[in-house]
């Protein structure tokens, strides 16, 4: 499973997830323009897109949908509380539930519930012969519900939005900083590291800081906190960025040689 992930951030995100020749938009938060450059980064371009399915109707994750539509009409899917937010966007269809798998080609997708602030946010598990990734950002909580279904995956692509210092000493304004840091906000640097600990395991491959915030928190924080509990590990952890693409593969190790072992004898996770 390919994944490129175009732009991550309260500036805006979009990835594609690619698997045989199927080929998924998730949440189109970019202007068309910087959506066509980035897909051509990473040797893609609009017209292989099958389908687009979005998270949530904040700006952040939908920017450039309308655009987008106008030019290059496809497939869209949301819950029908995000598709009830976007009414002005009438292709979006709101058919997904969490909870309920859903197949476009060849990759099977299970939306997520998750807690933000948002109509009925929602993260995604994506499938693909015997390979599990997850996407999940926008979540001020790691729900036990949430934990059971990113269980056993092999990529975890997860957000890590702020360090808690940083925001709590930063200049936003103290009612936005009790929004970000709430249950229906997002994840901390501690809050990531926390889930990963939880749902670390021997098929795990892949771990991706997603959606850090430019002035609550820096790569170098997010990175180290993630690698903490993977100390030891062939686990590589990279850092998701909202100026520039990072493409990542899943499922590689797995294929003809079994799982990898969480803790290899090299003694080292490798950190991106």
């Amino acid at each position: 499973m390919r994944l490129s992930i175009l732009a991550s951030g309260s500036s805006g995100n979009a990835t594609v997830v690619e698997v045989d020749g199927t080929r998924v938009l998730v949440d189109c938060g970019i202007s068309l323009r910087q959506l066509e450059k980035r897909l051509r980064e990473v040797g893609l371009d609009v017209d292989c897109l099958d389908a687009v399915i979005v998270s949530h109707e904040h700006d952040d994750h939908i920017r450039g949908l309308e655009v987008l539509l106008r030019r290059h009409p496809l497939p869209v899917l949301a819950s029908e509380g995000t598709a009830g937010a976007l009414r002005r966007v009438p292709a979006v269809e709101g058919s997904m539930r969490a909870g309920r798998a859903l197949r476009i080609g060849g990759l099977e997708i299970l939306p997520v519930a998750t807690s933000h602030d948002a109509r009925e946010p929602v993260g995604f598990v994506f499938s693909h012969r015997g390979t599990r990734v997850a996407l999940v950002t926008d979540t001020g909580t790691v729900t036990d519900p949430l934990a059971e279904q990113l269980a056993a995956c092999n990529g975890l692509l997860l957000e890590a939005n702020h360090d808690a210092d940083l925001l709590r000493y930063g200049p936003y304004p103290w009612a936005l900083k009790r929004r970000i840091a709430s249950s229906t906000g997002h994840l901390s640097n501690g809050q990531a590291r926390a889930a990963i600990e939880r749902l670390a395991h021997d098929g795990l491959e892949l771990v991706v800081a997603m959606h850090l915030s430019q002035e609550n928190n820096r790569p170098d924080l997010a990175g180290e906190e993630l690698a903490r509990p993977l100390a030891g590990s062939r686990v590589n952890v990279e850092i998701a960025r909202r100026d520039r693409p990072l493409v990542v593969e899943v499922g590689q190790a797995l294929a003809g040689v079994g799982q990898l072992p969480l803790f290899g004898a090299d003694g080292r996770a490798a950190v991106g």
